[in-house]
């Protein structure tokens, strides 16, 4: 189907819960921007932009009717691909029960394109093996996405350099750019589905005029990131294992999780079981884990990497060079949340650079 405008997100909204699906957009909560359940496009984060930095986010007011002038949300699709906490069987008595959930319908609207090549990834790792994934699997079915080609990218933002955006071109069932002067979103479809649920819309074709000033907003979009990346060569310079980088970046992290929590694309887990006294059930749950925890790499009750700056270069290390080694392609897609949401503002762009 070819490009298409719509004025307003209103109907879009309606007709993707007519159709069963919950619809999570971008909302303003906590005075930072949040992706959560709405009931109607008045709920979303209209008129408000962020400013974001090493380890600083601000919320800040935007233009009056945009809706997705901010950068990347601290939110990402994992939770919806891979839930931080998830049940993968029950006992009762002698007797097993696999949890078998069907997985919700859900529509994320406002998926950046840095999102859609770290579900990409994450459809590698936990689909492209001998063993897939069954509930990831269950999980991406029923996920139906509404990308938005990103017009603000933040300060700690670097798509460009990893070749991920900041167009959305593949991995979405629609894609939405917003305009203004006046106010409208051009449409492009990516799937049947997406297809179908345009074709209930109202709409207008596309100008070449809207076609034209969409393609601007992703070329400026792409001339202002706020970092770079060179990845030429980077798997070579993340060999050098004994560089005194590492020891000067382990001094600064606090080991805290923050960066793997906020990541896309890291899927380390852990398991924990539960028993419950009151109905002599008992739980073995699945949770996310991350590489810097002390405990991670235990082995006869010692940690493999038993300092900060280890644990910082396994990480680096896996994300930009290992990775590819494993999965053939890199484990960052440069959306810049592991930078924000530093509480040290440890820049993985600088100590990139700063490698021999």
């Amino acid at each position: 189907m070819d490009a298409v405008v719509i004025d307003s997100l209103e109907p879009l909204v309606d007709e993707l819960r007519s159709r069963g699906y919950a619809v999570v957009g971008p909302v303003v909560r906590e005075r930072v921007i949040r992706f959560e359940e709405i009931a109607s496009a008045d709920r979303l984060a209209r008129g408000w932009t962020d400013v974001q930095e090493p380890g600083r986010y601000r919320l800040a007011e935007g233009a009056g009717e945009m809706v997705f002038s901010f950068a990347a949300s601290p939110d990402s699709a994992k939770s919806y691909t891979q839930p931080p906490r998830q049940t993968l069987f029950r006992m009762r008595g002698e007797q097993i029960e696999e949890a078998e959930e069907d997985a919700p319908r859900v529509a994320l609207l406002g998926v950046r394109a840095c999102d859609l090549a770290a579900i990409a990834v994450q459809d590698r790792v936990f689909l492209g093996g001998r063993h897939p994934d069954p509930a990831y699997l269950r999980r991406r079915r029923a996920l139906l996405l509404v990308a938005v080609n990103c017009a603000v990218p933040g300060g700690t933002c670097f798509c460009v350099s990893m070749h991920t955006g900041p167009r959305a071109t593949t991995g979405f069932d629609l894609a939405l750019t917003e305009l203004a002067a006046p106010h409208r979103f051009v449409v492009e479809t990516g799937s049947e589905r997406g297809e179908q649920i345009v074709a209930a819309l109202p709409r207008r074709p596309a100008s070449a005029e809207d076609l034209a000033a969409s393609a601007e907003v992703s070329r400026d979009a792409a001339e202002h990131m706020g970092r770079h990346v060179e990845t030429e060569g980077i798997q070579e310079r993340l060999s050098a294992h004994d560089s005194p980088r590492w020891t000067q970046v382990g001094a600064r992290c606090l080991t805290c999780t923050n960066c793997t929590m906020v990541c896309p694309t890291c899927f380390c887990t852990t398991v924990e079981d539960a028993t419950s006294f009151t109905d002599g059930t008992a739980e073995r749950i699945e949770r996310w884990d991350s590489c810097f925890t002390l405990d991670f790499s235990e082995v006869n009750g010692t940690p493999v990497r038993g300092s900060n700056a280890g644990r910082y270069r396994q990480w680096l290390t896996h994300k930009f060079s290992t990775w590819i080694d494993q999965f053939g392609m890199s484990g960052c897609v440069g959306c810049g949340r592991c930078i924000t949401w530093c509480p040290v503002g440890i820049d993985v762009t600088e100590e990139l650079a700063n490698l021999p």
